[in-house]
């Protein structure tokens, strides 16, 4: 895909970057290799291919889904300052 200075200016402008004038060749050199690498890897053959979730097909440790706290509910609203069935009680904030 070939860009000029005038897309990296769009592009920036889009972005909402300020580029220095000077420094645009060095944007559009690395947006074209960036470019030039996406068209690369679409280019290879992936037919057949399962997608990964994780390149070493890891397990995630979990831990045990046992209960740590004790209900402190009541102990917590007593200073709230509007409690209604169990529920903390806030102001409407969006009319």
């Amino acid at each position: 895909m070939s860009l000029d200075n005038t897309d990296v200016e769009k592009i920036a402008h889009l972005a909402r970057v300020d580029i220095e004038p000077k420094d645009t060749p060095e944007y559009l050199k690395n947006i074209t290799s960036i470019l030039d690498l996406v068209d690369q890897m679409q280019s290879v053959n992936t037919e057949g291919v399962d997608p990964l979730s994780h390149p070493l097909d890891a397990v995630q440790r979990l831990r045990a889904d046992d209960v740590t706290e004790s209900n402190q509910r009541e102990l917590l609203q007593t200073v709230a300052p509007a409690v209604e069935e169990g529920l903390f009680l806030v102001p409407k904030v969006i009319d």
